[in-house]
């Protein structure tokens, strides 16, 4: 009797670690695509537009914003300077947060940057910003619980997750002046 008690403990404590592993987080994760490129088809850096988008992003999610970012993740760059566009986007935000940009996720790895904000999440209540090249962003999304195409054609669109689901309010634009009507 004793031992049967025991092993319902055991299943019953192995059923409520496996819940606890799969449980949704509160934090809200914004996932934004990268500033715009040059028309050229550059592989690298940002067209004077997505220069002007990541000055703006400074306001957007900045300081004083509505926002509490204590996390921004990006794609991993090449030593060759390509696939940097979602590095370069964030960089001036992150500067002004005094945050340090986690880029260790290759651009393809949506279980990486899941797991990564995951691991955040765990530990702080803090909002999360995910700035990617926009094919992965369906990817990553699924990964997060909830998947959407984000259109190649719009650099402005924020996506908002929170509780493994998109918010009523998403995609909404990051109205910054000059660049989304």
């Amino acid at each position: 009797m004793l031992s049967s008690r025991f092993s319902i403990l055991a299943v019953a404590a192995s059923l409520a670690l496996a819940a606890s592993s799969v449980s949704a987080y509160s934090n809200r994760v914004f996932l934004i695509r990268h500033g715009e490129k040059p028309s050229d088809d550059d592989q690298t850096g940002l067209s004077a537009q997505g220069m002007q988008r990541s000055q703006c992003l400074r306001n957007v999610f900045g300081k004083g914003s509505g926002y509490n970012i204590g996390y921004i993740i990006t794609q991993d760059y090449k030593s060759d300077g390509s696939r940097n566009r979602p590095y370069q986007t964030v960089l001036p935000l992150s500067q002004d947060l005094g945050l340090t940009i986690d880029h260790h996720c290759d651009r393809d790895d949506a279980d990486c940057a899941k797991d990564s904000i995951k691991n955040f999440a765990s530990s702080s209540g803090a909002d999360i910003l995910l700035c990617w090249e926009h094919k992965a962003l369906s990817d990553i999304s699924k990964a997060l619980g909830d998947k959407f195409d984000y259109p190649s054609d719009h650099f402005n669109y924020i996506y908002e997750i929170q509780n493994k689901k998109l918010t009523g309010n998403s995609p909404y634009s990051e109205n910054c002046p000059g660049l989304d009507n």
